[in-house]
């Protein structure tokens, strides 16, 4: 090359990467080399400068060379074994899940075939961020190295400087090809990939059997301040780490409100020693249709309180989010309208949705504060056991703010505490029903958690007062509709 011409990309990296190595303690390397150390765990342990990108590019036989020490044919062997410390990890070579042997020359080659395993799982993402998890063995050989370092070159400044994890280093040598593979960045994203490294059984049955011995003899030198150190103070290592790609998207949720025509369907769904309780349910209606069009995992439902099977929600709806786990895709607004739609349009005519949409993860915040604030409206049908009077009607409308105590209701108390709780009827209003004076609708508001069918019928004195001992008689409950739910904004 010319005094003229202009160092490559290529060369400014090796110049870099060639000082670096200068820089190297010869004794500490060569150490390290004949305990079985990998080349980017000696920069990693021995240098002082900042473990870079560039160090990709490093082969044990090029540090050999720049360090004037042993010839290619060992380097060769060097190469080929796998590194005592990082298992494999960072020499970028892994056994996949077929037992497959997979070795990568340099982090954009790795990073390539990173990104035909993340495309494989279907993900939309602009962004990305990177998790690694490797076995504890690579973490207690690490620590072994360094106490060995520490022992033997105390002196030296660089042994005292902060080492970077096999983990860390790992991420320096992929993440920026990574990022150029997949056409994303890389911050605190939503979207996770986890490069999951795991321990490959030993193919030498005396390995298995000594690693115990070996383990304990280790701790002990490091107790008594040994500084020696020798292939037989680490576990036997004869195969690379087998790796796992993961991809999983942090859950995303829906929000709408929901109506339930049916006094068949219950809100999640419901089995009993293997037996369907009602026609259908809520929770598979909504979200067996939204989970599709995620291409998600599974989905979870919530909802803002909740209405036994024989109870039908209706006027407002009942506020609800689905949130879907590791969803590939997240669907536009007229996606979601077409799903409103087909749910709303569907023969049996069970549930009907309106306002769905896709909400971001404050949603929590917004369903917990609305719970904590709302009102809900019902219509009861009522029997009494003697003719309903106009005084009665006047009496029960003249209540406002009425305050009511309430043990936990019988029907319930196999699955909740037995509390008691005040509760606050905030108006009543009655409607007649013609032709019947035992008969009449119940509209009222109330404070969210009352029990409307023991506010009716008294729950064998459970609840008080309750509308049998206002009106002096026996009264029951035939049905029960929610007609609001106030939420706020939700």
């Amino acid at each position: 090359m010319s005094d003229e011409a202009k160092p490559s990309s290529g060369e400014h990296k090796s110049g870099r990467v060639y000082e670096a190595a200068r820089s190297l303690h010869s004794t500490a390397v060569k150490d390290l080399l004949s305990l079985g150390v990998c080349e980017r765990c000696i920069f990693r342990l021995v240098s002082v400068e900042p473990f870079v990108s560039d160090l990709s590019s490093v082969s044990a036989s090029t540090l050999r060379s720049w360090l004037e020490s042993g010839d290619e044919e060992d380097a060769s062997s060097e190469e080929s074994r796998v590194c005592i410390v990082c298992l494999g990890v960072l020499q970028l070579v892994f056994s996949d899940a077929k037992q497959t042997l997979v070795r990568s020359e340099c982090g954009s080659d790795y990073a390539a075939r990173i990104m035909d395993l993340v495309k494989e799982e279907g993900h939309e993402f602009d962004s990305f961020a990177l998790e690694v998890s490797v076995p504890s063995t690579i973490v207690e050989n690490d620590r072994a190295v360094l106490f060995y370092l520490k022992g033997k070159y105390n002196s030296e400044g660089w042994v005292q400087s902060e080492k970077i994890s096999v983990k860390d280093a790992l991420k320096v040598l992929v993440l920026d090809p990574l990022k150029a593979s997949l056409g994303a960045k890389s911050d605190s994203s939503s979207f996770h990939i986890r490069l999951t490294y795991s321990k490959a059984s030993d193919e030498a049955q005396c390995a298995s059997e000594t690693t115990k011995h070996e383990r304990k003899k280790r701790k002990t030198g490091e107790e008594n301040g040994s500084t020696c150190m020798s292939e037989n103070s680490f576990e036997k290592v004869y195969e690379p780490c087998i790796l796992s790609v993961h991809c999983n998207k942090m859950p995303i949720f829906f929000s709408g409100r929901y109506f339930k025509y049916s006094r068949n369907v219950s809100q999640s769904r419901w089995i009993i020693d293997d037996e369907r309780m009602g026609e259908a349910s809520v929770e598979e209606i909504i979200g067996g249709n939204i989970l599709p069009a995620c291409f998600g995992d599974s989905y979870k439902f919530h909802a803002a309180g909740r209405e036994d099977i024989d109870v039908r929600m209706l006027g407002s709806g009942r506020p609800f989010l689905v949130e879907v786990q590791n969803s590939r895709k997240c669907p536009s607004q007229e996606s979601l309208m077409e799903i409103e739609e087909k749910i709303n349009n569907s023969e049996k005519k069970l549930v009907g949705v309106k306002d769905l949409k896709f909400i971001g993860s404050q949603c929590w915040a917004m369903m917990r504060e609305g719970e904590a604030e709302k009102q809900k409206q019902y219509a009861a049908l009522v029997w009494i056991s003697r003719p309903l009077e106009e005084k009665d009607i006047n009496s029960i409308t003249a209540l406002k703010e009425l305050k009511i105590l309430q043990k936990t209701p019988v029907r319930v108390l196999h699955r909740r505490s037995p509390l008691e709780r005040e509760r606050t009827i905030h108006w009543m209003k009655v409607e007649k029903i013609k032709g019947s004076s035992h008969y009449f609708l119940l509209h009222l508001c109330t404070q969210a958690g009352t029990y409307i069918k023991e506010f009716v019928h008294g729950d064998l004195g459970r609840t008080s007062p309750s509308m049998g001992s206002i009106l002096g008689c026996r009264a029951e409950i035939i049905q029960l509709d929610v007609t609001d739910v106030k939420m706020g904004d939700f």
